[in-house]
């Protein structure tokens, strides 16, 4: 398989509904699960398929994207393998930038001429889940398909927010709507398997992964030259043409990192007992850069249901359902519930700590601070004393020195927040 197929990451476009954390970083850059990027689970997905030629496309806050993959997908020289950026380029023939995902994809091919590849694989770069992409390719190949697309089946109210697929008799799909309403979706039930049908999950949304046959994707780029997006042009072309397009139905944990929210659920759903993303899998490993940090040390804190990573020195009282990200410091005294601290960057010196002054604090959580339903990203500065309560009670915002959205406090990456500052608690 590894000969056959190509994979392409998307790497999205501004990625405002993760704003203010994707304000220095792309979309795959961000940080997950306490030491990973969003980026590592589709890559990871690839290894774990055998699928060693990769790219992921990109066009904004590329800086840390390109640093994180140079640092940890390094193939040996006897392996054909790689994982390379592929940002938008100003060419003779064209000046713009990627203005979608099938557009991305069209501009950034002609860097594939070199290979040799029958398959197309196309994934999207904030998405959170396991796949075995070899027997997506083995459905493609017995249905002898021109396009395979992964498909999850979900109940009515889940059904608005996707691409719905509409399969026939065969399994092939032979209609798409894209994010219809529910007066629309009696028409749009397909034949799926137990125990979904029990379920309610009649309909099958498209989760943006694709194969595409080589030579199907190319002749579809040059019929339609301006066509910029998969799941809005390409796709119904496709079917259009009376091209051969399959369903490949997944029925495992999936879930689209589009926005705060989701992003916020997701990451504390991983300190659950038993979540439903398993990190913890011989089979299915997620690669990350290894940073070689020392074990994290902690100190009097009592912890339940906290996800953490290396090299934090945690003195806090508790810590309760948060995700501690590499290199954490959070002081005595200190409260930490339902959070994600995403740490820092590099280790500050006991000297820097003991001679931090109010307005100028060391790198972490200071002592006796309060911190929930917050995202605390990487590298910020919090002083002794400070209160940061999230919650329903907030509205959308944008302040000081932080933002709000869904009631979930970010404090945006570098931020330093003085001695005894109060966020998110009126009078």
């Amino acid at each position: 398989m590894k000969d056959s197929v190509i994979s392409i990451i998307l790497g999205g476009g501004r990625g405002t509904r993760l704003f203010p954390l994707t304000d220095h970083r792309s979309k795959p850059a961000v940080p997950v699960g306490g030491k990973y990027r969003l980026v590592d689970i589709p890559i990871s997905n690839c290894l774990n398929s055998d699928i060693r030629r990769i790219y992921v496309l990109t066009q904004f806050n590329s800086a840390s994207l390109n640093r994180h993959i140079k640092n940890t997908y390094n193939f040996d020289v006897f392996s054909n393998g790689f994982v390379d950026i592929l940002a938008a380029e100003q060419t003779a023939d064209n000046y713009e930038w990627f203005q979608g995902t099938a557009d991305a994809v069209r501009q950034s091919i002609h860097h594939m001429e070199n290979h040799s590849y029958e398959h197309v694989l196309i994934l999207s770069g904030d998405q959170l889940y396991q796949m075995d992409y070899r027997k997506m390719l083995e459905r493609h190949k017995e249905n002898k398909s021109d396009l395979t697309v992964a498909t999850i089946p979900v109940v009515a109210n889940d059904a608005t927010g996707f691409g719905i697929m509409k399969t026939n008799k065969e399994g092939m799909i032979d209609s798409f709507v894209e994010k219809p309403s529910l007066d629309e979706l009696k028409d749009w039930k397909s034949n799926v398997s137990e125990p979904y049908a029990s379920q309610g999950k009649h309909y099958l949304a498209s989760m943006g992964i694709y194969i595409f046959n080589r030579e199907t994707l190319i002749k579809l780029f040059d019929d339609n030259p301006h066509a910029t997006d998969f799941g809005k042009e390409i796709i119904p072309k496709t079917l259009s043409e009376g091209l051969r397009v399959s369903s490949y139905e997944f029925g495992g944990y999936w879930e689209d990192i589009g926005t705060i929210k989701a992003f916020f659920d997701c990451n504390l759903a991983l300190a659950d007992t038993v979540p439903e993303f398993n990190l913890y899998d011989n089979d299915n490993y997620i690669y990350t850069r290894a940073r070689l940090l020392p074990a994290s040390k902690i100190m009097g804190t009592t912890m339940e249901h906290c996800l953490m990573a290396e090299g934090c020195i945690i003195e806090a009282s508790r810590i309760v359902r948060s995700v501690i990200g590499i290199r954490s410091r959070i002081g005595k005294g200190t409260t930490v519930e339902n959070s994600i601290i995403m740490g820092n960057d590099s280790f500050q010196s006991r000297e820097f700590i003991d001679n931090a002054s109010p307005d100028k604090p060391a790198k972490g959580l200071g002592q006796r601070c309060y911190v929930s339903h917050c995202i605390i990203d990487k590298n910020v500065c919090i002083g002794n004393d400070v209160r940061i309560v999230g919650g329903d009670h907030l509205e959308d915002g944008d302040h000081k020195y932080h933002y709000v959205r869904d009631g979930i406090v970010i404090v945006k990456k570098g931020t330093v927040i003085p001695d005894g500052t109060i966020i998110g608690i009126s009078g």
